[in-house]
């Protein structure tokens, strides 16, 4: 059965690879990709998703959203992905963006495709907008997979927080408190084992396709980056593995439901994940701090695990 994704980036380098996944992936018909500033400025955002849109011979239509966070000042990530955001790889579109705001053509289209999956890879500004516009967006949105937070765990742009989430805090709270079906697949199922080696970096070479050399090609500055970042060699690929999951969701395979909450205020933690994990956010002592989450209700299924070797392979097999 065909599913309708909308697909909501910042164009980083593995946002390309997410986004030609969703593009090459026989069942999914993307129906629309909104751009937003994070990973690059929001014009180069959307330059590169169309530019990659181009590299699939798909005629998806971009959209460009915000410039900017909600309150925050713009921080973009350009250390680890490069000045351009795919090393150096991508180009000059034929087609220029639409002319259409991005959050007029999302809520145009939750209309239009009953049950459409929300893919969100980058901050989460553009949904949150949708939200403010039109409360009942969430009602109409089967699934919203979500790249970012870090479950219970430490973050990789500051030590409590994942950069998507840490960019624009006051978007994803918004977006996490809206009641909205989130499936969070945090930054932790990027790194280790979880990224690409160097033999499956040539095993992926070795499809020998344009796209299967545009990934690797594109991803050389992040490769660098993740060596730096973190001590591992590898190709570290946190989006891809969020769009295997939206495509196949069976890919992840221990998911709980929980009352999760966002920090805004705090600088020390500013863009923090909070998961009720025990289910204490109830109890006398929290259930006031925890108000608005427990009204939101436990809307959020958090990714524990994932099958490695299958997203694995799911990303060999849309590059050939």
């Amino acid at each position: 059965m065909t599913q309708n994704f909308w697909i909501d980036t910042d164009m980083g380098s593995d946002d390309a690879v997410a986004l030609l996944m969703a593009l090459q992936a026989p069942h999914i018909n993307v129906v629309g990709v909104s751009a937003l500033a994070g990973n690059v400025p929001l014009e180069l955002a959307a330059r590169n998703a169309r530019f990659v849109a181009e590299l699939c011979h798909s005629d998806v239509l971009v959209y460009r959203g915000a410039a900017k966070p909600m309150q925050q000042i713009y921080r973009d990530a350009t250390w680890f992905h490069g000045v351009d955001g795919l090393s150096g790889e991508g180009g000059i579109p034929k087609t220029p963006p639409s002319d259409k705001p991005a959050v007029t053509a999302l809520l145009e289209a939750s209309h239009t495709y009953e049950g459409m999956v929300l893919v969100t890879l980058g901050p989460l500004t553009n949904i949150a907008l949708a939200i403010a516009l039109d409360p009942t967006l969430p009602e109409r949105i089967s699934r919203c997979v979500v790249m970012g937070g870090a479950a219970c765990t430490y973050g990789n742009v500051t030590p409590a927080a994942e950069y998507n989430i840490w960019v624009d805090p006051d978007a994803a709270r918004m977006v996490f408190l809206s009641g909205m079906p989130i499936e969070m697949v945090g930054w932790e199922f990027c790194i280790a084992d979880y990224a690409l080696n160097e033999s499956e970096v040539e095993q992926l070479r070795a499809i020998d396709t344009p796209i299967a050399h545009f990934s690797i090609d594109c991803n050389a500055v992040a490769i660098e980056s993740y060596r730096k970042q973190t001590g591992h060699v590898g190709l570290s690929l946190p989006d891809p593995v969020t769009m295997a999951i939206a495509i196949d969701p069976t890919i992840a395979t221990d998911t709980s439901k929980h009352y999760v909450d966002i920090e805004i205020r705090s600088p020390l933690t500013r863009g923090m994940t909070v998961f009720d994990k025990l289910d204490v956010a109830e109890d006398a002592y929290n259930k006031d701090t925890w108000a608005q989450a427990i009204d939101a209700g436990k809307n959020v299924s958090v990714t524990w695990e994932i099958d490695n070797a299958r997203w694995k392979q799911l990303l060999f097999d849309l590059h050939r």
